[in-house]
């Protein structure tokens, strides 16, 4: 996962059933890997997680896709498969973080009341 103010690059997917999600180094990377298929992918992701939104599009919560899933939306399980079909027929976001959110310590200011 990115931190600070870097930029992050997903690839959504929105199957029949759900919407899944996966990550990757930038889009250069998936430009030059459709581009070549012979750019190893582990040079395109950014790992080889697959995660699920629960058809919350590209935000909200995501939980690792299970097999079940996968193989119901994918026809297989087998991780290189699946992450290539995202690739190929996903949609490239880029975003940017903006640092870490959040309280930095709720018990000072007015957020509490005393």
């Amino acid at each position: 996962m990115t931190r600070g103010n870097e930029s992050q690059c997903k690839v959504h997917y929105k199957g029949k059933n759900d919407d899944y999600i996966i990550f990757a180094d930038s889009p250069k990377a998936i430009q030059e890997w459709k581009g070549d298929k012979s750019v190893p992918l582990a040079q395109v992701l950014s790992g080889f997680k697959v995660f699920v939104t629960h058809k919350h599009g590209n935000h909200g919560v995501m939980d690792t896709a299970s097999k079940g899933q996968l193989e119901g939306e994918f026809g297989t399980s087998r991780d290189d498969d699946v992450v290539q079909q995202i690739l190929e027929k996903g949609t490239v976001i880029e975003s940017e973080e903006k640092g870490r959110q959040g309280d930095k310590n709720v018990s000072q200011g007015g957020s509490v009341g005393h």
